[in-house]
């Protein structure tokens, strides 16, 4: 388990969030929008993301890079918390989901940001890392264009938890592969996650040792994203917390 250190002071008293069982009660329900109502999903999702990186960061003066940001929903979040906010994005469709794209947006890769280095004071990155072949490449990039004592926040659906196989689940418990299959013969259509192009097995445990093994940035917390916080020691037992962690978060504070 990565060594854990002080996070860095934060704009919001103690107290103002917290990953108790009513706000996984919350947002388990929402999560049920998110095809049918994405914009109710994403704009709960987006408000919880603020205030849950502002524990770790001054977001009313920080520069804020969104790697993989989307529609509007965060940009929204975030700009109300504070933050200047500028989102990265590899596909135009879905950075206009919402609408117009917005200003400061960048078309790019995740894999090569296009950004010097010590470029912001958080960089943020909301279930991305499952989408990109090579994920900790995209995480150290990540690290790369943080300023020294900024914030570093990762978060990845983990593969083997409910939503791992995103609209192919639960099958891709039975394989990737498998699962993609399954869904173009039932649904007469590819998935928009097709696994080994756009969605690929990215595990806790992975995750775990890239947070060990890195060297740019001190570990703050590694935490299961939705889980309440009296739930995070199922981290130290292999296996279970594959399956009981659908997300999982890694803060970094950049050295």
């Amino acid at each position: 388990m990565p060594r854990l250190n002080s996070p860095v002071p934060a704009r919001q008293p103690i107290g103002a969030w917290r990953a108790d069982l009513r706000r996984s009660l919350f947002l388990f329900n929402e999560f049920r929008y998110e095809q049918p109502d994405p914009a109710r999903f994403y704009t709960a999702l987006a408000q919880d993301s603020a205030a849950q990186v502002g524990q770790y960061a001054d977001l009313s003066a920080a520069t804020l890079l969104d790697v993989g940001g989307g529609p509007g929903y965060f940009r929204d979040a975030f700009a109300a918390a504070g933050a200047t906010y500028f989102s990265l994005d590899s596909d135009v469709g879905e950075l206009a989901g919402a609408g117009e794209i917005g200003a400061g947006t960048v078309i790019g890769s995740g894999l090569d940001l296009p950004f010097r280095d010590d470029a912001v004071d958080v960089c943020y990155s909301s279930n991305v890392l499952e989408h990109v072949p090579d994920p900790w490449r995209m995480a150290s990039e990540m690290v790369r264009v943080t300023r020294p004592g900024g914030i570093a926040f990762i978060s990845y659906t983990t593969w083997f938890g409910p939503w791992g196989g995103h609209e192919t689940s639960p099958w891709h418990f039975l394989g990737g592969r498998r699962a993609r299959r399954r869904y173009l013969l039932t649904h007469g259509r590819e998935p928009k996650n097709k696994f080994g192009e756009s969605l690929f097995a990215v595990t806790v445990a992975d995750g775990l040792r890239w947070a060990r093994e890195q060297d740019g940035a001190d570990v703050v917390h590694v935490i299961p994203r939705y889980n309440p916080w009296w739930s995070r020691w199922l981290l130290h037992v292999p296996l279970v917390r594959e399956v009981v962690t659908w997300n999982l978060v890694i803060v970094l504070r950049k050295r």
